[in-house]
C-alpha cells in the first residue's frame, strides 16, 4: 500500500468541467430572416424569379443542417468518441461468467460490505438498502456518536474477532468502560426473497469491576434502514411497544421483494425513532446527532424525536436500555408471498434459536481456520486468538462499491494550470480493504496480498474479488490503483487525493495469488468442481491479464532490455530529501536522488519476473500457443539470467542488489552474502523482524519532507517480511552448502515476527500497518488487518507453490 502517499502527494486541483456534463450535441437551430426587397416592384412574377434563388440556397443549407443533426442524433458515438483512458477492455467481463451468477450470486448478495462504519450491512447492488449500527459514547464527560470507523473515537479494541466471508460474523467493540458485541447471521429458507434474510445480535456489557455502578447507566444504540434508490420506508406504527409487536418498518423493492425489519428482546427497553429524506446518506451520523441536539434543548431528553420527513428513506431506531441488555433486529425478504411464513422465520432468527445458530457458526469457522492453515496443534492459545481475529478481520472487511473514478488528464494550459480530468465509466468493486479506519476501499498494490489468504480460505471469494479488478482495466491494459467509489468511499477522502494518474502503475500483486492457485491446480489440490470454475476463469482473464502484462512491459520499460523502472517520479521537486516513488507501493524508499530514463529499478524488474512466470504457467495450463512479443515462458527465462541481473543490479563491492541510476552515494554475493546482510543487527535485523531500510543508509529514518515523516526507512513491514520469509523457507529446503544457515535464519525471523504480531494484539486489542524497529511497538494506521494478517501464513508456514 502506498500509505503516506495516500495522505499527502496528491494535490490536485478539481477542474470547473466535468467529462460527463455537457451534451456534445449543441442544439443552436438557424433562423434566416429572408429580408424584403425594399425597392419591391408591383410585379409580383419579378418577385418570385428573385426569391427562388434564395429559397433554393436556404433549401439546400436547410438540407445539410438537418443531415448533420440526424446523423449526429443516429450516431452520436462516431462523433464524440471516448477517449481511450476511460474506455473499458474490449473483452468479456470476466464477473460474466455463469459460475458468478445464480446461487454464487445470491449466496453473497447481503454482508457486511460497509467496512467503513462499525457495522454496516448492504447487498452487492449498485443502489442498496442499506443497515448500520450507532451508539453514543461518552468520554471526559462528554456525549459523542459513534458510527463511521475513526481514531479519534480512541475505542480500545474493535473488528471482528471470527467472520467466514459469507453468512456469520462476530466483533468485540470496547468504547471506554462499555462493550458491545455485534453478531451477524444470514438465513435462507423457503418464502425468503432474494438473497434471504439476516439477523443482528447487539449485547452491551461493561466491565466486570464496574458493573454495579453500571447498572444504573443508559446506554443509547442506533439501527438504521435507508434505501440508496430513495424509495419510501414504511413505519410500522408512531408508538413503537416491540414488546406488543416486533415489527419496527417495512418496504419494497425489485431485487427483494417485500421486506420488514423485526426487532426482540427480552431486556426492558425504550424505543425511539426519526424518519429523514435525502440522497445524502454519507451524512447520516450529522442528521441523527442534529435531531438529538434539538430534542436536548428543548425538552432536555437524549432521545430521537418520533417524527419523520414524508416518505422518508432513512429510518433510525434508537434503543435505549440499562446496561446489560441484549437485542436481535431481524430482516426477512420476501414478505408479501402467501408461503412467506415471515412470523416463523422471525422466531428462528432471534432468542434461543439465534444463539444456538451462532455457536453453531462460530465452531465451524475455528474448524475451517485449523484446517484451512494447517494449524493443529502448532500453535498456542494466544497466537491462535490472533490468528482468528487476522483472518476475520479481513473476510469482515470485504466491501462493496459502485461509483466512477476520476482521472487525471495532461494540464491543459487553457485551464490556467490546473488539471483536467475526467470521469470512469460507472463500475462495481468487491474487494478486501487494508484499514476500516484509514483505507477502507479498494487499493490494487494491496489487493493480492490479501488474496494470498482469501484464496486459501474461499476460492471462490477470491476469485470473485480478482475478476471485479480485472474488470476495472481500460483498453490500453491500465487499472486505476487506488479505487475511491460512490459517496460513502469519497467521504472518506480529501477531494485533492481522489483522481488517479494513468501513466502510474502500481506493484502487479495479483500475480501473487494467481501463481499460488495455478501451481495448485496443476497438483489437483481442489475439487472437480473447484477445478473447472478456476480454469473457466483463468480462460476468460487471459486476454486481460496479457494486456496488464503489456501495460506495464511497455510503459514501465528502461532504456536497457529486460530493465525496467516507475515511471512517475518527480524530476522537479526541491522540497524531498528523495523524491518519492509512489506507483511502486514503497513510497518513500530511497531511489536514485536524480530521477531520469536512466533509473533501472530492482523490484519492478523481480515483479515482471513473477508475471511472466504466472503468465507461463497460466498459458501451459491453457494449451495457449506463444506469439511473437508473447513467449511469456521467453521473458521468464530472460528475467530470472542471474548473469544478466548481476551485470544490471548487482555491486560487486557490497556484495548486494541495488537500483539504478544517478545517484549522489550507494546504500546497501550472491546466497551466502545476502543471508549475512539480513541476519547483520546493524543492517537490518532486530528482534520484531527486518528493517525496511537498512540502518546503515543515509536517509535511514529520515524525514522525505518537513511535513513527510519517514514511512519505508526503517519501520517494520509484514508484506515484506512474508516475502523474504518466502525465500528463507525456499532455500532452507535447496541442498548446497547454505540450507542450514537458511534455516536457522527463517526460524529465528518467523519466531521474531509471529512473536511481536500476536504480543501487540494482545497488549492493544489491534493489528498495525507497521511495527517500530526499536522495540517492536505497533505504529502507523491500527485496525490495519491488510497485509499485516499475513502473519496467520507465517504461523501455518504456507508460502505458495514453487
Amino acid at each position: 500500500m502506498s500509505g503516506n502517499g495516500r495522505r499527502t502527494t496528491r494535490s490536485r486541483t478539481k477542474s470547473a468541467t466535468d467529462a460527463d456534463g455537457d451534451d456534445p450535441l449543441r442544439n443552436t437551430k438557424p433562423n434566416p430572416k429572408l429580408r424584403k426587397d425594399r425597392n419591391r416592384a408591383h410585379n409580383s412574377i419579378r418577385i418570385f424569379d428573385v426569391n427562388l434563388k434564395v429559397m433554393l440556397g436556404v433549401s439546400v443549407f436547410a438540407f445539410f443542417v438537418i443531415f448533420f443533426l440526424i446523423r449526429r442524433l443516429v450516431n452520436p458515438a462516431e462523433e464524440v468518441r471516448r477517449p481511450r483512458v476511460v474506455t473499458p477492455f474490449p473483452a468479456p467481463k470476466i464477473m460474466d461468467l455463469p459460475q458468478f451468477q445464480g446461487e454464487h450470486r445470491e449466496s453473497l448478495y447481503w454482508g457486511t460490505y460497509r467496512p467503513h462504519v462499525y457495522l454496516g450491512i448492504r447487498a452487492r447492488t449498485p443502489r442498496s438498502l442499506l443497515a448500520g449500527l450507532m451508539w453514543i459514547g461518552v468520554k471526559d464527560g462528554r456525549y459523542a456518536m459513534r458510527h463511521v470507523c475513526q481514531d479519534s473515537d480512541e475505542l480500545s479494541t474493535y473488528g471482528w474477532t471470527r467472520h467466514n466471508g459469507r453468512d456469520f460474523g462476530h466483533q468485540i467493540l470496547v468504547d471506554q468502560d462499555m462493550t458491545l458485541a455485534t453478531s451477524f447471521l444470514k438465513s435462507k429458507v423457503d418464502g425468503s426473497g432474494y438473497g434471504g434474510d439476516w439477523a443482528v445480535r447487539i449485547d452491551v456489557q461493561s466491565k466486570q469491576s464496574e458493573r454495579r455502578e453500571d447498572m444504573l447507566r443508559t446506554a443509547h444504540i442506533f439501527f438504521y434502514m435507508a434505501d440508496e434508490d430513495g424509495h419510501a420506508l414504511s413505519l410500522s406504527r408512531d408508538n413503537l411497544d416491540v414488546h406488543e409487536d416486533s415489527l419496527l418498518a417495512s418496504g419494497s423493492r425489485m431485487d427483494v421483494g417485500g421486506w420488514q425489519l423485526h426487532l426482540k428482546s427480552m431486556d426492558d427497553l425504550e424505543v425511539h425513532y426519526s424518519g429523514f429524506k435525502t440522497n445524502h446518506i454519507h451524512n447520516l451520523s450529522e442528521l441523527v446527532q442534529e435531531n438529538l441536539g434539538a430534542q436536548a434543548r428543548k425538552y432536555g431528553r437524549l432521545q430521537l424525536s418520533d417524527t419523520s420527513d414524508g416518505s422518508p428513506n432513512i429510518l433510525v431506531f434508537q434503543v435505549s436500555a440499562r446496561i446489560p441488555f441484549k437485542t436481535d433486529i431481524v430482516f426477512v425478504s420476501g414478505t408479501r408471498l402467501q408461503s412467506s411464513g415471515v412470523e416463523e422465520r422471525v422466531n428462528s432468527l432471534t432468542g434461543t434459536s439465534l444463539t444456538g445458530q451462532l455457536k453453531e457458526k462460530q465452531r465451524e469457522f475455528d474448524t475451517k481456520f485449523e484446517k484451512s492453515f494447517n494449524l493443529a496443534d502448532k500453535l498456542d492459545s494466544e497466537s491462535m486468538i490472533a490468528g482468528k481475529a487476522a483472518i476475520g478481520n479481513m473476510l469482515g472487511g470485504i466491501g462493496y462499491f459502485y461509483g466512477k473514478s476520476k482521472i487525471s488528464l495532461p494540464r491543459n494550459p487553457n485551464l490556467g494550470g490546473l488539471n483536467n480530468f475526467i470521469s470512469y465509466w460507472p463500475a462495481e468493486l468487491y474487494t478486501a480493504v487494508p484499514s476500516r479506519p484509514f483505507f477502507p476501499r479498494g487499493f490494487l498494490w494491496d489487493e493480492g496480498f490479501h488474496q494470498l489468504l482469501i484464496w486459501r480460505w474461499d476460492v471462490h471469494i477470491s476469485l470473485d474479488i480478482i475478476g471485479h479488478w480485472l474488470d476495472l482495466m481500460n483498453i490500453d491494459g491500465w487499472i486505476p490503483r487506488e479505487q475511491i467509489l460512490g459517496a460513502e468511499a469519497q467521504s472518506k477522502v480529501p477531494e485533492e487525493f481522489i483522481p488517479q494518474h494513468p501513466t502510474n502503475g502500481n506493484p502487479p500483486t495479483l500475480f501473487l495469488a494467481l501463481h499460488d492457485i495455478v501451481h495448485s491446480l496443476k497438483r489437483n489440490k481442489f475439487t472437480s468442481t473447484e477445478s473447472k470454475e478456476i480454469s473457466s476463469f483463468l480462460e476468460r482473464a487471459y486476454v486481460r491479464l496479457e494486456a496488464w502484462f503489456q501495460w506495464f512491459n511497455t510503459t514501465q520499460s528502461g532504456k536497457d532490455m529486460s530493465s525496467y523502472y516507475w515511471h512517475g517520479r518527480d524530476v522537479t521537486t526541491t522540497r524531498e530529501l528523495n523524491p518519492k516513488t509512489l506507483s511502486s507501493g514503497l513510497d518513500d524508499y530511497p531511489r536514485a536522488s536524480h530521477p531520469s530514463e536512466d533509473e533501472r529499478h530492482l523490484d519492478l524488474r523481480c515483479w515482471m519476473y513473477l508475471a511472466s512466470d504466472c503468465m507461463h504457467s497460466i498459458a501451459e495450463l491453457l494449451d495457449k500457443d506463444a506469439k511473437p512479443g508473447k513467449d511469456y515462458g521467453a521473458t521468464a527465462k530472460l528475467l530470472s539470467d542471474f548473469q544478466i541481473l548481476n551485470q544490471m543490479h548487482l555491486d560487486d563491492k557490497y556484495g548486494a542488489y541495488f537500483d539504478f541510476g544517478n545517484h549522489t552515494e550507494k546504500e546497501s554475493w550472491i546466497l551466502e552474502k545476502q543471508l549475512d546482510l539480513i541476519s547483520n543487527q546493524s543492517i537490518l535485523w532486530t528482534d520484531y523482524g527486518l528493517r525496511s531500510l537498512s540502518k546503515t543508509s543515509s536517509l535511514y529514518m529520515k524525514r522525505n519532507t518537513e511535513h513527510d515523516p519517514p514511512y519505508w526507512r526503517g519501520p517494520i513491514w509484514m508484506n515484506m517480511n512474508y516475502m523474504i520469509l518466502s525465500a528463507l523457507h525456499h532455500y532452507s529446503k535447496e541442498d548446497g552448502p547454505y540450507r542450514d544457515k537458511a534455516r536457522a535464519i527463517y526460524d529465528d525471523l518467523r519466531g521474531n515476527l509471529i512473536r511481536n504480531v500476536v504480543r501487540n494484539y494482545h497488549q492493544t486489542g489491534f493489528l498495525w500497518e507497521q511495527y517500530d524497529q526499536r522495540k517492536g511497538k505497533g505504529k502507523g494506521a491500527r485496525v490495519f488487518t491488510g497485509w499485516t494478517a499475513l502473519v496467520v501464513l507465517m504461523m501455518a508456514e504456507a508460502y505458495g507453490e514453487s
